[in-house]
């Protein structure tokens, strides 16, 4: 006796082999399963840039700080529009985080070096 399953695969007797059952249908089994990656662009990578430009310029006088966090903040604005050029604005805002925090750094190495520390 030949059954048919609703999803279109022969019926499969109970102790069959494994390599011998159907792969499930989309909707049978332990739920949905993920779903797709949303094509969000460069959103997190935007806020996480603007935040730290804008921690920079308030904790260590990163003056480098301030064009990182406006072009951070514009790609927020045309990460939907125009995704190319907000990652382009992503890149270079980390681009003047990364060297305004190196300056900074090596600022004070420098300062402590020359003995500005020493009291």
């Amino acid at each position: 006796m030949s059954q048919e399953n609703p999803s279109g695969y022969p019926y499969q007797p109970y102790g069959a082999p494994y390599g011998d059952q159907p792969p499930p249908q989309y909707g049978y089994g332990y739920g949905y399963g993920t779903p797709p990656p949303s094509n969000n662009g460069p959103n997190a990578n935007a806020i996480v840039s603007l935040v730290l430009n804008l921690l920079a310029v308030v904790s260590c006088c990163n003056i480098l700080g301030i064009p990182g966090a406006i072009l951070a903040g514009l790609a927020l604005g045309r990460a939907n529009t125009d995704p190319r050029s907000a990652r382009s604005m992503v890149m270079w805002s980390w681009i003047l985080f990364g060297t305004g925090f190196v300056l900074t750094i090596g600022g004070f190495v420098i300062l402590g070096v020359s003995g500005a520390f020493d009291d």
